[in-house]
């Protein structure tokens, strides 16, 4: 739980440092646009990143109880994102390992959320 937690703060940085960059034009610490997305496919990258690390994180700490399912509909929207980025708009920042490694993590992370006890206790379910 404490890997995920750790995962979602920083995707919640590095979605805020995302944002910045798109709206600013000025890199936070490294060049985070991918100028082979369209420029609504990279705000909505940068928006599912905020949101679901935001939400894990809130969720975390108020033990709400839709943390799990909450998170696994914005890993799924992740998901289908990154397949869209991948398979779309590759790039040489991207390749096919990353791109499976990525979806694999959704997959492991959201049986986790859904079955594990450690978070059924701790979201009570």
């Amino acid at each position: 739980m404490l890997l995920l937690l750790l995962w979602s703060i920083g995707m919640l940085i590095w979605g805020v440092a995302g944002f910045f960059e798109y709206f600013t034009g000025i890199e936070p610490f490294v060049a985070l646009q991918n100028n082979a997305y369209p420029s609504g496919v990279q705000f909505l990258h940068w928006l599912l990143i905020s949101i679901t690390g935001g939400l894990f994180l809130f969720g975390y700490l108020a033990k709400w109880k839709w943390t799990p399912f909450a998170t696994v509909l914005l890993f799924s929207n992740l998901a289908v994102l990154c397949t869209v980025q991948t398979f779309d708009f590759m790039s040489e920042q991207w390749g096919y390992s990353q791109y499976l490694t990525e979806v694999i993590l959704y997959i492991v992370n959201s049986i986790f959320l859904l079955l594990s006890p450690i978070s059924k206790s701790h979201f009570g379910h």
